[in-house]
């Protein structure tokens, strides 16, 4: 599972980074270190008409097209697609062939069960502190109450690397540079890349002790990066 992470550039460097042509208008924070779900995030997909890369806002926890209602999913997550089930489930099977993208992120915030009422938040991200991408999938719902678009996201899983083992048994799926085009295209919507989703390589990445704060979604800043 990955319910929270974070993100220390702003929409400049990450349209720097991954190759967007124009930096949108839109206002985002410079930072936000504790990145929850129902929050709207800085999203990377290809544009429908020119094919380019775009960035745009995107609410994370997906909701799919077909919903009658925001109420249908109360009390069901969608933050997170596991790998595993994306083709056999039209939730995701749908976005997964037509509707995929890439999440900017710093790092991701996984908890350790120390007992039973007592579990120890980490940070991982990568070694050499460049900003990545998780593989996410989104999609496109018409509220038909006020007949406005929201457009959602949700971020797929896989099973642990080494490092991400010793604290969850589930990891996010992040991409390699080298295969953001690929992910992000959707010539053959038969045969999807399902090859990349696969558990990133554990001596690229590092963990550290995070500030117990990340728990509530109010705090925001960096000392919550760190335990002390």
């Amino acid at each position: 599972m990955c319910g929270r992470y974070y993100r220390k550039s702003d929409k400049q460097t990450i349209a720097e980074a991954f190759r967007v042509r124009e930096v949108p208008d839109f206002a985002l924070p410079d930072a936000d270190y504790n990145v929850a779900p129902s929050t709207f995030q800085p999203v990377i997909r290809n544009n429908n008409e020119t094919g380019s890369r775009e960035l745009i806002l995107m609410r994370w926890g997906l909701v799919p097209h077909f919903a009658k209602s925001l109420a249908d999913f109360k009390g069901f997550s969608t933050i997170n697609a596991q790998a595993e089930s994306l083709m056999s489930r039209a939730m995701w099977r749908v976005p997964l062939q037509r509707r995929r993208c890439l999440i900017p992120a710093s790092g991701f915030y996984e908890w350790k069960k120390i007992d039973a009422k007592d579990k120890q938040p980490y940070r991982f991200e990568m070694a050499s502190g460049k900003l990545f991408a998780f593989a996410g999938l989104w999609d496109a719902w018409k509220d038909p109450v006020h007949n406005q678009w929201l457009q959602s996201y949700s971020i797929i899983t896989t099973t642990p690397n080494e490092l991400t083992a010793q604290v969850h048994n589930r990891m996010p799926v992040i991409l390699a540079e080298r295969d953001y085009d690929r992910w992000l295209e959707r010539d053959d919507q038969e045969r999807p890349p399902l090859d990349l989703l696969r558990p990133y390589p554990a001596e690229e990445m590092e963990a550290h002790e995070a500030h117990r704060d990340v728990g509530n979604v109010r705090n925001n800043g960096p000392e919550l990066l760190n335990s002390k």
